[in-house]
């Protein structure tokens, strides 16, 4: 989906195509540049995630930056119609559809041609930060932003790393996916990979912020293989299905088996033998009438199992 942002400076109106990136604040080299002391140098960015999502990211500034009135934690998705406060600067975000004439008319194009949705195999990946909602209560707006803004982009970067895509951010929880028709085994082994480098990463953050969090910082993942819609505008941009719904299973049955990682039969099945058999279990998931079969494990086993994958 294109988009656009319009703002006035100075008594002079804008109007910007949103790219794969806008950042936003008081430095010189910023794409909208907002000269008051109340902005920081850097203060957020709107960036492009999946097919055609845009999210408003603040940078941990020190005012914050709001949506709708409504201060930005968490990377927030943005809606046709929704007005971004940045300082005393209001920002309109726009959708455009197909009859709008953009200058970048091939960029377009491309966005039309496809509004509809494709039947893929994907390997769904979903990390979710444990007892968020307590942690927002108890930790100051400022640092949490700031840890937020931190996970969010270097999540979305590792993801990047091992060939895979963004799909959304839910709130405190990442949706990633890897699409493929022949090789499986290579997407599950990537999301093994990103699942143990988001671990790192938080573990990390818990160093750098050790002293301000009430407890550290834990997440739980899922992952599922399987067939999912992908790509049609009237879905948001997102891959949408039953496989969907059973990564997000995956990883909500990570905290009641009190493991990190979950990965469902339709994954694990590629995995080689030696790595799960005998240690399946068995869980009901909401909407499926008979028992799935899932393999659980925690942090510390994940790179002994990425080793034994070719």
């Amino acid at each position: 989906m294109a988009a656009t942002v319009s703002y006035k400076n100075n008594s002079k109106q804008y109007k910007i195509v949103c790219k794969s990136v806008l950042t936003v604040g008081r430095d010189k080299h910023c794409d909208i540049i907002i000269p008051e002391l109340t902005v920081s140098r850097n203060h957020a960015m709107i960036r492009c995630l999946g097919e055609g999502d845009f999210y408003l990211i603040d940078s941990g500034s020190s005012n914050g930056s709001f949506v709708n009135k409504q201060r930005v934690v968490a990377p927030k998705l943005l809606k046709n119609g929704d007005i971004i406060e940045v300082g005393l600067t209001k920002i309109l975000f726009e959708e455009l559809n197909k009859d709008v004439d953009l200058i970048d008319s091939v960029s377009m194009l491309e966005t039309i041609v496809r509004s509809a949705a494709v039947i893929k195999q994907i390997t769904i990946l979903v990390a979710d930060i444990r007892g968020f909602t307590s942690m927002s209560e108890q930790v100051p707006i400022n640092t949490l932003t700031k840890i937020m803004n931190s996970w969010f982009h270097q999540v979305n970067n590792i993801v990047a790393s091992q060939q895979g895509l963004v799909d959304k951010f839910i709130g405190d929880c990442v949706f990633a996916r890897w699409e493929t028709d022949d090789n499986q085994l290579k997407t599950i082994r990537h999301a093994l990979l990103v699942a143990d480098e988001i671990n790192h990463i938080t573990e990390n953050l818990n160093k750098e912020y050790k002293g301000q969090l009430p407890s550290k910082l834990k997440i739980g993942v899922g992952i599922n293989t399987g067939t999912a819609s992908v790509g049609g505008l009237a879905q948001d941009n997102t891959a949408l299905g039953d496989a969907v719904n059973i990564a997000f299973r995956m990883e909500s049955a990570s905290k009641t088996l009190k493991k990190d990682i979950v990965l469902s039969e339709f994954s694990f099945k590629y995995l080689p033998e030696t790595i799960w058999k005998g240690k399946e279990q068995y869980i009901k998931v909401k909407g499926k009438r008979e028992p799935l079969s899932i393999f659980a494990f925690t942090f510390k086993d994940t790179k002994k199992i990425i080793k034994k994958i070719n």
